[in-house]
């Protein structure tokens, strides 16, 4: 029988497979240290694997209701009000999402038409874009400065049109590690003041901050909560990146709308998870040291890279490590970190990919979420380039 082939118009024509599965497959086929996609390889602490448990024994089998469990949404306010002052409303201003990027995805589904445009700081995370043209907006991309990685305000000024329906913003950022400063927060404040546009604020790594800098939620800042989709992720905080388990914070008329597609995107979430995260949040020892702890394998691995022939661009918070290595070849980012698995079996993340032109600052990602043993060899690696 003749076969039908339908012509299909893609809407990501130029979309190919995310950079952080091309290298972890490059690196399994090699066998290489894999320090490109960013989770841990050490284990989540065990008292919340036995309350997962727990609740699966206890029978929190089925559909949690689709804003998130009660206990969860409540946890998650007070956690907020401790460490912002603000006040949400655990009814109509939480909701659970099955990871950040699902929580993306759906604040800006539920808002963006044709012609609305979406300003992006580049280098950014790769699911920001696709998520707007999907939707029918178009992106505007302004570029951080290097090698701090610092908004340019007065360019950002100048991007601004009738038709800005977003800004999205990620503190801690990935891929750099820079965080905003109060500052920023208050110029972004000042910038959308009588403004309609919304700001989508990616903070995942909000307890994953170092050297005596404090997390600049928009939370913190009601004019600008006001406007805002806040962004969480409990995969990040916990090292559980494969639950799945994220939450949205915004003021009760934009989370209407947020509930309107989050329901036929997703519906509801994992049962049991949300219950044993709730638990895990009524102490705060739970996420306050998180940061703590990972600023100390930061350090370590900085430590020892210190006899190699990288740049150490600084990270002040996540978990990733760039790595300047414009002293060593001239090579594209690309074509080096490809090198790097198969003849020094060492994987990284190039930074090109976060530009929408392929731009390359010469600059690898490296992830620090590891054991101190696996730092150490891919250090000693690093070392001898």
């Amino acid at each position: 029988m003749e076969q039908f082939e339908e012509r299909i118009i893609s809407k990501l024509p130029n979309a190919g497979t995310s950079i952080f599965a091309v290298m972890s497959k490059l690196a399994h086929e090699n066998k290489a240290l894999n320090l490109s996609q960013g989770f841990p390889d050490f284990d989540v602490n065990p008292d919340l694997i036995d309350r997962v448990y727990h609740y699966m024994k206890e029978g929190h089998n089925q559909y949690a209701p689709m804003t998130g469990t009660r206990i969860i949404r409540e946890r998650i306010a007070k956690k907020v009000k401790d460490l912002h002052g603000a006040e949400y409303n655990p009814e109509t201003e939480v909701n659970i999402t099955a990871g950040a990027t699902q929580a993306i995805y759906t604040a800006i589904s539920c808002i963006f038409k044709e012609e609305d445009e979406a300003i992006i700081f580049e280098p950014a995370y790769d699911s920001y874009a696709p998520a707007v043209i999907l939707n029918g907006g178009t992106v505007k991309y302004a570029r951080l400065s290097t090698p701090d990685f610092r908004i340019n305000w007065e360019e950002l000024t100048g991007m601004i049109s009738h038709n800005t329906k977003m800004i999205i913003i990620n503190t801690p950022h990935n891929p750099s590690g820079m965080v905003l400063e109060e500052d920023d927060m208050k110029k972004l404040e000042q910038l959308t003041r009588n403004t309609s546009i919304i700001v989508l604020s990616d903070e995942v790594y909000e307890h994953l901050i170092f050297d005596g800098k404090i997390h600049q939620s928009v939370c913190k800042y009601p004019e600008l909560a006001r406007r805002s989709f806040a962004i969480g992720s409990f995969g990040k905080t916990f090292h559980a990146t494969g639950w799945k388990m994220g939450y949205v914070l915004a003021p009760k008329n934009l989370m209407v709308e947020f509930r309107k597609a989050h329901q036929f995107v997703v519906f509801t979430c994992n049962t049991p998870v949300q219950l044993a995260i709730a638990d895990f949040l009524k102490y705060k020892k739970n996420y306050n040291n998180v940061g703590k702890m990972y600023q100390k394998k930061r350090n370590f691995f900085v430590r020892h890279l210190k006899k190699s022939r990288f740049r150490i661009i600084p990270s002040y918070g996540t978990y990733f490590q760039l790595l300047d290595y414009s002293d060593i070849t001239d090579e594209g980012d690309m074509e080096f970190a490809e090198r790097l698995i198969r003849e020094h079996g060492i994987a990284s993340i190039p930074l090109s990919p976060f530009y929408h032109n392929n731009h390359n600052p010469k600059m690898l990602r490296f992830c620090f979420a590891k054991k101190e043993e696996t730092l150490k060899k891919a250090a000693d690696i690093l070392c001898e380039i």
